[in-house]
């Protein structure tokens, strides 16, 4: 069982169908390790023991019955703490929904349901889903399982801890500004970020809303590519979701990246990265080029300004999305009763953290009247020139490719100041201001043995592309069949 662990999804799947193994069985092993392992990394904040036992056990009582079950079917997954779970309790890593247990299922945690997916509980994340490190959430550290004293990344960063860790087969993230292909990076692991409105944001608490996408964290591009054909597809409850019909993203594993064209941009990965990873993206390059794909230069001139635009657009957002916690509507509430005012500002004092409350105050001065035009609409302005760079480029490539990020995962509490924290999302933000699919994947490791990690950008809507490029570099290298040595996997 422990080698099953090791493997993929698709590969668990195949193993429940064909009755090998049950889910029964399997979830057991992961709720053990879960048990054995999670105190000290931290990836969990609620573990449903017996809701997942439930799940599986229903998943072979179905397959015992001959009846059709779905791909994920008796597949063990996590969920970020950011997706609303029916009789689960849902906090997004704050004190501010200490104890709210959502009265419905979000759309992508129903569809997994349906499909058998077994879920094992709720995973870490910085606050509201706001940092890059896991170091902002309200309830306590998540590890990287390469390395103990460094971060797992974020704002996904138990979504990525606990797939790495093999602590769930496969996880659900969220990305606004990279918060999947981040720590995919620093963890080792395939991170998809769907085009915005390809998953539905049918429960999912909002940070930013036109910028918020669902996406999966998986040991390989096609356990990626299963996940989302789970999870892609129309909602009538997400008016911004897609009515585009979902391929089989799978059969885009299966091809080869003969005849594509990969774009490379100095905008995008030309200065202030590590040596190492800089390297390991130049050999990864080579690598899809010696596959056969055509690599070329693009310029994207207006990139450089993505990490101040994305800071100004996507706090104001926040700063509306999160005024609804007031301590009448949902978990804590301080202070008088009578008083409300004061019962407001009370309760948001004591249930937002320092960073929370830092993005709230930004935002709202960019709101503000006298500033508006200066801030948010300039910003807005150069969001679509962003978006126009990106859509003039892909006239030219099929992908464009870049450093998921600067450098491998870092030491908790180096990051000094919130610019050095935001940095670290330098490369992934244009991606969320233009709307479009983003994956990351393992390209190899810097010489203390982290994770490095390569950034692939597609067209709206071309998610087939990227999980292409990404399953053919996947057949030619073996990075991502690396484990941590955490919980004696390698």
């Amino acid at each position: 069982m422990s080698d099953l662990i090791s493997t993929s999804a698709c590969e668990q799947a195949r193993r429940v169908a064909e009755k090998s193994v049950s889910a029964a069985e399997l979830c057991d092993a992961y709720l053990a390790r879960i048990d054995t392992l999670d105190s000290e990394l931290g990836s969990y904040l609620l573990v449903d023991h017996e809701g997942a036992r439930a799940q599986a056990s229903a998943v072979d009582a179905a397959i015992a019955s001959g009846d059709a079950v779905g791909p994920l079917a008796g597949v063990p997954i996590g969920l970020k703490d950011l997706l609303v779970t029916k009789g689960l309790e849902t906090t997004a890593g704050s004190k501010i929904l200490k104890g709210w247990v959502p009265p419905y299922e979000g759309e992508v945690v129903r569809k997994l349901r349906n499909c058998g997916a077994v879920v094992l509980g709720k995973l870490n994340l910085d606050e509201f889903a706001m940092g890059s490190s896991n170091e902002h959430s309200a309830v306590k550290l998540c590890k990287n399982p390469w390395d103990l004293e460094r971060v797992p990344g974020g704002s996904s960063g138990g979504s990525a801890a606990a797939v790495s860790a093999s602590l769930c087969a496969i996880s659900l993230g969220t990305d606004t500004g990279g918060s999947i292909r981040q720590p995919a990076s620093f963890c080792g692991l395939v991170g998809l970020k769907p085009t915005y409105g390809r998953v539905s944001r049918h429960g999912l608490i909002a940070y930013a809303s036109s910028f918020d996408q669902i996406g999966p964290l998986a040991k390989s591009a096609e356990d990626a590519a299963l996940m989302l054909e789970v999870i892609a597809g129309a909602d009538v409850q997400d008016a911004t979701c897609s009515t585009a019909p979902v391929p089989r993203y799978r059969d885009a594993c299966a091809q080869n990246v003969k005849g594509l064209t990969i774009g490379i941009t100095e905008e995008m990965g030309g200065h202030d990265v590590d040596g190492p990873v800089s390297d390991a993206i130049s050999a990864a390059l080579a690598d899809l080029e010696n596959a056969g794909a055509k690599l070329k230069r693009i310029s994207l001139p207006h990139t450089k300004y993505a990490l101040p635009t994305y800071y100004l657009l996507a706090t104001a957002e926040a700063s509306s999305n999160l005024a609804r916690f007031d301590g009448v509507r949902y978990g804590l509430r301080c202070g008088d009763d009578e008083a409300l005012e004061e019962m407001y500002g009370m309760t948001r004092d004591a249930g937002f953290g320092p960073e929370v409350k830092t993005r709230i105050m930004l935002g709202t001065f960019a709101l503000r009247a006298g500033y508006y035009d200066a801030y948010y609409k300039k910003a807005q302005q150069v969001r679509t020139r962003i978006a126009e760079d990106f859509q003039n480029a892909f006239f030219e490539v099929d992908v464009i490719a870049s450093p998921t990020a600067p450098t491998t995962a870092f030491a908790f509490g180096a990051k000094k100041t919130p610019i050095d924290m935001y940095k670290a999302d330098v490369f992934t933000l244009s991606c969320n201001l233009a709307g479009l699919p983003g994956l990351s994947m393992n390209c190899g490791f810097d010489n203390t043995g982290m994770p490095i990690g390569l950034q692939l950008l597609g067209a709206p809507m071309q998610e087939e592309m990227l999980l292409r490029c990404a399953a053919d570099y996947q057949r030619h290298t073996d990075w991502h069949t690396r484990r941590p040595s955490f919980g004696g996997q390698s």
